[in-house]
């Protein structure tokens, strides 16, 4: 259509008839193609319905869009498929694998020491000290005693310039009046000893008299004051030669200790195989199989350290008695059992004596009314103060009385 300034000049009012037929006629096209085309859609759609297969027809399979029937040749919408998700592991563990679960473990109370408990003194080196926790463990469940480990971990009996033993242990026994001592003592003392004379070196004559000697007055400073007195012996070490040195101070301890009442506890086969060899692992108190001693050889485990108190436990408990008993109880009212006795007070019956003379022929019991006085004596009285006996009735088993003699016309009637 030409524009407004190519059209020939012609009046105003000439214009205006042929603008309005010329978008009337627009607008009569516009309306003629919009009729037409849902025609060619639908013919289109039926061609396209045409072109699908049997088993489609058979499947009722429908090809629709958002508006309307679509083709089978059509590009299908994606639907989002949804990834199944595999089961966690953490479900098979809690259902299959998982370790029961166990109720806690209630722990055993603790026993309360009685005020009276009797006191057992373990004086020495560090194996004392280790023999300590041990008996501790021990007598945990004896509410009698008390065990009290004063161990010196360097100290001997050599070395008394580091830590005097013989000054130090009758000021312990006088602050805790034990009833029992228990000594380990001795692995510190593999070395050079200093007198009043002269330096005596280790596994000389002169050192091992010397050291008898220290070994006995240390003793009797437990036997004189009469306390029970258990020496404990050197267990095996992973040196030869310590062990060897060990076997021969065990028999100095035995000989000096016996000497004087006191008691020596052999632990040599508990830490030692069946050729008298040291061991590091061995049974413990329960017959398990454990670790005994240290990498180095020396020190004890802490089921060691056990092991080696069950040496001191039985001639501990057989010297202390019902003392060690776990069974033992405070004997005092707030341990009495209920009696269910009464509160009033009971009037008791005065006793009677078995040989009270007043008794014969009484009908009531001594406190009561007298017995009638008579006259003639009872049978008892003439027994027991004239000697005389009330013959038995005639014909009775103890009548001993002959048979009176029968009369002449008694036999002639016979």
């Amino acid at each position: 259509m030409p524009a407004d300034s190519e059209l020939p000049m012609m009046k105003k009012s000439d214009r205006t008839p042929k603008i309005r037929w010329l978008l009337l006629a627009l607008t009569a096209a516009s309306l003629c193609a919009g009729a037409l085309a849902p025609v060619h859609v639908a013919e289109a759609q039926e061609q396209r319905y045409q072109r699908r297969s049997i088993l489609d027809f058979f499947l009722g399979r429908r090809y629709l869009d958002d508006d309307g029937p679509q083709a089978p040749d059509a590009p299908q919408p994606r639907r989002q498929q949804q990834r199944k998700r595999p089961p966690t592991q953490k479900a098979v563990i809690n259902t299959r694998t998982a370790p029961p679960v166990r109720p806690p473990v209630q722990e055993e109370p603790i026993v309360q020491k009685l005020g009276d408990a009797k006191k057992i003194l373990i004086v020495g080196d560090f194996l004392a000290s280790g023999l300590g926790d041990g008996l501790t463990a021990a007598f945990e469940t004896s509410p009698g005693v008390v065990v009290e480990a004063r161990g010196n971990v360097s100290s001997g009996l050599v070395r008394d310039d580091y830590y005097d033993w013989p000054e130090q242990l009758p000021k312990m026994i006088d602050e805790l009046k034990p009833a029992m001592v228990v000594v380990m003592i001795g692995a510190n003392d593999r070395q050079q000893m200093v007198t009043d004379t002269a330096k005596e070196k280790f596994r000389t004559d002169g050192w091992f008299a010397e050291y008898r000697r220290r070994v006995l007055s240390f003793g009797k400073e437990v036997t004189d004051r009469k306390i029970p007195l258990l020496w404990v012996g050197l267990p095996a070490f992973e040196s030869d030669q310590m062990t060897a040195d060990a076997v021969q101070m065990n028999q100095l301890y035995r000989n000096q200790v016996e000497s004087i009442g006191g008691e020596f506890v052999d632990i040599w086969d508990g830490f030692v195989d069946e050729n008298s060899n040291f061991i590091v692992t061995g049974s413990d108190v329960n017959g398990q199989q454990v670790r005994l001693r240290t990498s180095d050889g020396v020190n004890l485990t802490q089921a060691g350290r056990r092991k080696l108190a069950f040496y001191v436990e039985k001639p501990a408990r057989r010297i202390l008695g019902t003392q060690a008993s776990p069974d033992l109880v405070r004997l005092d009212e707030s341990a009495l059992p209920g009696l269910g006795l009464p509160t009033n007070p009971v009037e008791h019956t005065v006793p009677i004596s078995l040989s009270d003379p007043n008794l014969d022929g009484g009908t009531e019991l001594l406190g009561a009314s007298p017995p009638p006085v008579t006259l003639t004596k009872s049978p008892r009285d003439l027994l027991v103060e004239q000697g005389e006996m009330t013959p038995a009735p005639v014909g009775r088993v103890d009548d001993y009385r002959m048979p009176a003699a029968k009369s002449p016309a008694e036999v002639s009637v016979k």
